[in-house]
């Protein structure tokens, strides 16, 4: 049997993908995967359902790779996810090419409690999902729905699962959830994420730890001072904040106003002066009037984030955002995200440019055999969605992906940096 897995969506996903393809080969010993899609036995889709877009590339990927069953040897098509969970029915009645539909409810728990997975291309760096769900029921979103409450992963087997990751060669570990910030409330009264930031600095071979979705009004003061002082999580944070108008954000449900993402932000980088900030915005949210959306702007302008997102307002089905009035037509939405990553571009090419005579530890994430380049990323850069460094591999180039190398920086290229060997 050959088995075939697409993992779409968040990171979180491609954690439980991985997950569920350690599953797949305890229940059918001897397989072994494959990724063309055309060799596969069997194909499992772990899909998204966040936004439209994502929607759309969930269901044609399924069509895709049903067609599989005529062209290829597919014998089992396998949707799982958060579409599967959001439209089972749905896709059973109108997809008769899937054979299974399996809900995140239905396997999530224990995956998340399960230390073996299969190992990705680049292992030297892993995702550890530390939580599942969320309490929070922001108005646009539909994940508490699809994922339940907020559930903290315990410590102790987060712990298992990271040193079985670091024996196995990793050597950056990326911490994800729907919200890291409220870790181990749930389970132990109080945030836990500085005691956990701290156990798992303790595991050989682990030399960079990185979090992503940190909610600013859980970032507390004992995690700032976690990231300050400890050697091996990175100064690097990623807090999507969505928007800067005080009425937009309370529409949107979320707990901070403009006032207090600019004290969070203040405080981050006057504790942690090098401290790489990314964050998410949404443009075109219902009511989102030019006067909001020029707060907006303002803010991009003075907090000046090392690295940007934004997203358009997707009006889903089932969320209270989806029945507001002053839905804003898709052109406007598309102008206005179009605005703000041309001002966040200008902001990114003049902070590259700062960047020039600076010494960076980086990891090497590939080769270019043209240039005879290594491309690394530096702790200001987290995987596929930001930067790269280019550094000259010199006359033997002898280092591998995965290893760490110092680097003074010579040029910027863009939203990119030109390094050389130190």
């Amino acid at each position: 049997m050959k088995i075939h897995m697409i993992s779409l969506g968040c990171d979180k996903n491609r954690v439980d993908s991985e997950k569920m393809l350690s599953n797949l080969l305890e229940k059918y010993p001897g397989s072994e995967l494959t990724d063309d899609p055309a060799e596969a036995d069997i194909t499992v889709i772990n899909t998204c359902a966040f936004i439209g877009d994502a929607k759309e590339e969930s269901i044609n990927t399924i069509i895709e790779n049903g067609e599989y069953k005529e062209t290829g040897r597919l014998k089992k098509l396998i949707v799982a996810g958060c579409l599967a969970e959001r439209y089972r029915e749905e896709i059973r009645k109108e997809l008769p090419e899937v054979d299974e539909v399996i809900g995140v409810k239905e396997y999530v728990e224990r995956l998340d409690v399960q230390m073996k997975r299969v190992e990705n291309a680049e292992n030297y760096t892993a995702y550890l999902k530390i939580a599942e769900g969320c309490d929070k029921c922001c108005t646009y979103c539909i994940i508490p729905k699809l994922r339940g409450h907020y559930r903290s992963v315990p410590m102790e087997h987060l712990l298992e699962e990271a040193k079985r990751l670091a024996s196995e060669g990793t050597k950056e570990l990326i911490l994800v959830a729907q919200e890291t910030t409220l870790y181990g409330v749930d389970l132990y009264g109080k945030k836990s994420l500085p005691e956990l930031l701290n156990r798992l600095s303790e595991i050989e071979g682990l030399e960079w730890i990185r979090i992503l979705y940190c909610y600013p009004e859980e970032i507390t003061d004992e995690l700032i001072q976690t990231i300050r002082d400890n050697p091996k999580v990175v100064h690097y944070l990623d807090i999507p904040i969505q928007h800067a108008s005080d009425k937009i954000l309370k529409n949107m449900h979320r707990r901070t106003r403009e006032s207090e993402l600019r004290e969070r932000i203040a405080t981050l980088r006057r504790e942690i002066p090098d401290i790489a900030l990314r964050t998410t915005l949404i443009t075109g949210f219902p009511g989102e009037t030019e006067e909001d959306f020029d707060i907006l702007k303002n803010f991009v302008t003075e907090m000046r984030f090392d690295r940007l997102g934004v997203f358009l307002y997707s009006q889903e089905e089932d969320t209270p955002a989806a029945e507001m009035e002053g839905q804003v037509p898709e052109k406007i939405k598309l102008q206005r995200q179009d605005e703000i990553m041309r001002l966040q571009q200008g902001i990114a090419f003049e902070k590259a440019r700062k960047q020039i005579g600076r010494e960076l530890r980086v990891i090497i994430v590939g080769y270019d055999p043209e240039h005879n380049e290594y491309l690394c990323r530096s702790y200001m850069d987290n995987p596929d969605i930001d930067s790269l460094v280019y550094v000259d591999a010199g006359e033997y180039h002898n280092e591998l992906s995965g290893d760490m190398i110092s680097c003074r920086i010579i040029e910027a290229d863009g939203y990119d940096l030109i390094g050389e060997r130190i």
